[in-house]
């Protein structure tokens, strides 16, 4: 893609860290690499796809970005993208936001605006500012422009890795990042490998979707990984799950917790529990299991993990999810 002269022209996401994990190779019989998006600017793959939206808002003259942020980690792509930009942004985020979140988006200069309560209601108003002159809304997960943003993530695979994974493991919310990898799999001819879909339940909008065969809007978000809590999935994950073998795994949240326990003890890094969905699905098995019931080949020579954030969650906040899903 040729460079843009002016602003924008460098994307705002860095090229993360490949890396083998032992432990985690071990728990699931067979190499594991860490693709470590926690290591992002904003702590998450999302400034990919957030970022390079912004960059493309910004040159078609938009002066001021809304962003609708169910958890912190999508509103800090937005508000990190706009002060690069030196655009002003509002983030809109529902009632369950905590103090400690509109502080951060509040230091990196959005103006956070309460509403709702669930994602789903702060995107509906959300929406409702972008209608304002120069406002462009800013959509965490349901834009063409945010899945090319997250592309990026499987060249830099292809160009870390001397040979092509058997599975790609990742987790679910909203479907953006499925969505990008897939794209980024049909860039670089790799659309045969599978892709192991993770979610927990109580935030397992894009299997209740797959099992219906179209789009199914959950009554709640009941678990604990606030960032996989969108209702309801892209239309584009849906498609996605046609295009490629996509292979839904539902965890427990207690699983997903404490795999981010064991991670933490393994590879000395704090994850959120949207992320430790897709590592639980190593650490319990779930990959064996899938051979044994041939949805995957044996042996599998290796296998990709995306780590996709860390920025929602402290040690505190671990300790408190231990104690509520009584893990203590």
């Amino acid at each position: 893609m040729a460079a843009h002269p002016g602003r924008g022209e460098k994307p705002f996401h860095i090229i993360s860290p490949v890396l083998e994990s032992l432990p985690l190779s071990k728990a699931a019989g067979t190499k594991v690499f860490m693709k470590l998006e926690n290591v992002q600017p904003t702590g998450s793959f999302k400034i990919r796809g957030i970022g390079h939206l912004c960059q493309q808002a910004a040159k078609k003259g938009c002066r001021h970005f809304v962003c609708s942020s169910g958890d912190w980690v999508p509103g800090w792509g937005a508000a990190y993208a706009a002060k690069k930009l030196g655009l002003p942004a509002t983030v809109v985020v529902p009632s369950t936001t905590g103090p400690a979140t509109v502080r951060k988006l509040e230091e990196l200069g959005a103006v956070v605006e309460v509403s709702g309560q669930v994602w789903d209601e702060a995107n509906r108003r959300a929406l409702e500012l972008a209608e304002m002159e120069g406002w462009v809304s800013i959509h965490p997960f349901d834009h063409p422009l945010v899945w090319q943003g997250h592309a990026s993530l499987v060249q830099e695979l292809k160009d870390s890795l001397e040979t092509k994974p058997d599975a790609i493991l990742l987790a679910v919310g909203g479907g953006g990042l499925l969505a990008g990898v897939v794209a980024g799999l049909h860039q670089v001819g790799w659309q045969d490998i599978p892709i192991l879909a993770a979610e927990t339940w109580g935030a397992h909008s894009f299997h209740a979707a797959l099992e219906a065969g179209r789009l199914v809007s959950l009554p709640a978000i009941t678990s604990v990984a606030k960032c996989l809590g969108a209702k309801m999935v892209a239309a584009r994950a849906l498609e996605c799950a046609q295009e490629c073998q996509v292979i839904s795994q539902v965890v427990e949240d207690t699983e997903a917790v404490h795999a981010v326990e064991q991670f933490l003890d393994d590879e000395r890094m704090l994850v959120q529990p949207a992320c430790g969905a897709a590592l639980a699905l190593l650490y319990t098995g779930r990959l064996q299991r899938l051979q044994r019931e041939g949805r995957l080949r044996t042996p599998l020579a290796s296998v990709v993990v995306v780590v996709c954030g860390g920025s929602g969650i402290q040690a505190a906040q671990l300790r408190a999810l231990k104690s509520q899903l009584g893990l203590e």
